[in-house]
């Protein structure tokens, strides 16, 4: 059985490569189990991650068989996304060094295999299996390549120096072995079939650069604080999420890891989130990415262009609208975790929220002095406008929930962020334009209507919905958006009721999701693991509230959760010490930069 359909199977497992327009998962047993060409979104041609061997992936290790053969230590080459795996036998040491170089037009994945110590025999299982495992290709020789072709696909494979290849079991294998010092390097390449093959990558020259590259962005880091290392790599993770030409980061470059080992609550992650949108900016102006930056603001804009009733939660990489959810019912799900979906639903739903995370991102990019588009304030406008009507709706709420439409206390506190943030841009620009009075009565309403109808005064806490005794992780932000000042004692008790209500050994679960209860305010049925992004909010939440001390404990545990290469995914089970949910997770690795930065950090954004 392959180790990830039972009950071994951990999402911990696997490292991330990537050339910031997609991203393969790495395990430690040297697979490539999870890599989608050429874009983060494409089908995948290795989707063992989801199901088993039949349905792709690429194992280089030594010989062993019936083994496993799970490395004995891997790790990144500092401030790099390069990985090196190795592994001790009793003929020696032998290591793997996987890398994605940045293309120029056609994406490469590069393995080199090198002898450290003795003599190793090493053995490679290709099994392309293109659209997400479902599509076998034509296989062929040409040119010193092996060349897999399906419709619109190809692949190339070659390896220098040129080692024995043959077919067997629907796969490409190769053998060789190594002494010291001696080194095999193999380069995959995807094309259009209808294309010419593209120029070859030098593998060698394609480590040199790759190692050069990563490690000048990440000098360019300004945080020089405890856990630096574990910033970086959350930055350079971000970094890896990115879609290069287009300035977009995906939520994840993975679908439907489980939120429960065996559950439905599975979902597709490779895609744009706006509710990230002003922890992304912050996070990267803090860090000393003004670049990078200005790209996001810029993909943000792009994206939410047009019709500001239409406004949606998430786009494509490229700013796409259109995300149609189905379900690939040959994938037999991540241990069993059924079903497998691609495209999210959620893209239709109405999310107030979104309005003020938008209109605060713009602001925080016009007070850090990122060059203003001209059309941006334009937009502004016309999302107010909008909100000026449609506030005082029903919506999904921040956790897309499906179970029906509900007056979210969040949802409202992000309008009021986006009245506040309209109303102080002009009072602090003459230039522009708006109706500043209008704005300013609508602030001032849904401030009286969120204490009026979202606070529980006997329990002395924000409610997740006007009128419900449910809580909700996201109410942690309304000190960190100024809604209310951090030592109000209805901000101080509703961060208690959160830890007291929503804490699972010390983490936190988004809202109460009662595992046995399929009427929940979700409407699916199972729990959920702690989410770490809401975790990381009890940390800033804490240090806001005058808890400094609870809030370093709280972030050192957390910095903890993340697994062998600093990784982490989007969920947490502490009682099996598990990580849930799809991986790696941009929001979780944004909570540990901003958490980092606020606790111990000395420059602001601008």
């Amino acid at each position: 059985m392959n180790a990830r359909s039972g009950d071994r199977a951990r999402i911990e497992d696997y490292a991330l490569i990537g050339d910031e327009q997609t991203a393969a998962l790495v395990g430690r047993d040297g697979s490539i189990d999870w890599l989608c060409l050429p874009r983060f979104d494409s089908g995948a041609c290795f989707a063992r991650l989801l199901g088993g061997t039949d349905h792709g992936h690429w194992r280089i290790a030594p010989r062993s068989p019936g083994d496993e053969g799970t490395c004995t230590r891997r790790a990144y080459r500092p401030d790099t996304l390069v990985l090196d795996t190795e592994w001790d036998t009793p003929d020696g040491t032998v290591r793997v060094t996987d890398l994605m170089p940045q293309r120029e037009h056609a994406p490469d994945v590069v393995r080199i295999v090198e002898g450290i110590r003795g003599r190793v025999t090493v053995r490679s299982t290709l099994r392309l299996r293109f659209d997400y495992g479902s599509i076998m290709p034509w296989m062929r020789r040409c040119d010193g390549h092996r060349v897999a072709v399906a419709g619109p696909d190809s692949v190339w494979l070659r390896s220098e120096p040129p080692v024995r290849t043959w077919g067997e079991d629907y796969g490409t294998h190769s053998e060789f072995t190594l002494g010291e010092g001696e080194r095999v390097a193999f380069v995959l390449t995807w094309h259009p079939s209808h294309e010419r093959r593209p120029r070859l990558v030098d593998p060698y020259e394609a480590l040199e650069s790759s190692v050069g590259d990563w490690r000048r962005w990440a000098r360019r880091c300004r945080y020089d604080g405890p856990h630096r290392d574990a910033v970086v790599r959350s930055l350079i993770t971000l970094k890896a999420l990115t879609y290069a030409p287009t300035g977009g980061i995906v939520a994840a470059p993975t679908t439907s890891l489980p939120e429960r080992l065996g559950g439905v609550r599975n979902w597709d992650y490779r895609y744009c989130w706006l509710r990230d949108s002003t922890l992304t900016l912050g996070a990267l102006l803090t860090a000393g990415y003004q670049e990078e930056a200005e790209s996001w603001r810029n993909w943000l804009l792009r994206a939410v262009a047009g019709d500001p009733g239409a406004l949606q939660i998430m786009y494509g990489v490229a700013g796409e609208r259109r995300l149609p959810e189905t379900e690939l019912p040959w994938l037999p799900g991540f241990a069993g975790s059924s079903p497998v979906r691609t495209g999210n639903g959620a893209v239709a739903q109405l999310q107030l929220d979104v309005y003020g995370e938008v209109m605060d991102t713009l602001a925080l990019a016009r007070g850090a002095g990122l060059p203003v588009r001209p059309h941006m304030w334009s937009i502004q406008r016309a999302l107010m406008d909008f909100l000026m009507s449609a506030w005082r709706q029903p919506d999904q709420g921040l956790w897309e929930v499906r179970g029906g439409r509900r007056q979210f206390v969040h949802s409202k506190v992000m309008v009021w962020v986006a009245a506040d943030r309209a109303v102080r841009t002009l009072e602090r620009r003459e230039e522009t334009s708006g109706d500043l009075a209008a704005w300013r009565r609508l602030r001032a309403e849904v401030h009286r209507e969120v204490c009026a109808k979202g606070y529980d005064p006997r329990r002395n806490t924000f409610t997740q919905s006007y009128g419900s005794r449910e809580l909700d992780a996201a109410l942690l932000l309304i000190p960190r958006v100024g809604f209310l000042p951090p030592d109000d004692p209805r901000v101080i008790g509703t961060v208690d009721a959160i830890r007291a209500d929503l804490g699972h050994d010390g983490f936190l679960r988004r809202y109460d999701s009662k595992e046995d209860d399929d009427s929940v305010v979700d409407g699916l049925p199972g729990g959920e693991g702690a989410f770490l992004a809401c975790s990381f909010w009890l940390v800033d939440a804490l240090h806001l509230t005058g808890r400094p001390k609870e809030a370093r404990e709280l972030f050192e545990r957390l910095v903890r959760v993340a697994n062998d290469v600093g990784l982490l995914a989007e969920e947490y089970d502490p009682g099996a010490h598990r990580q849930l949910g799809n991986f790696p997770q941009a929001f979780s690795h944004l909570g540990l930069v901003n958490c980092a930065l606020t606790l111990f950090g000395t420059e602001e954004a601008g």
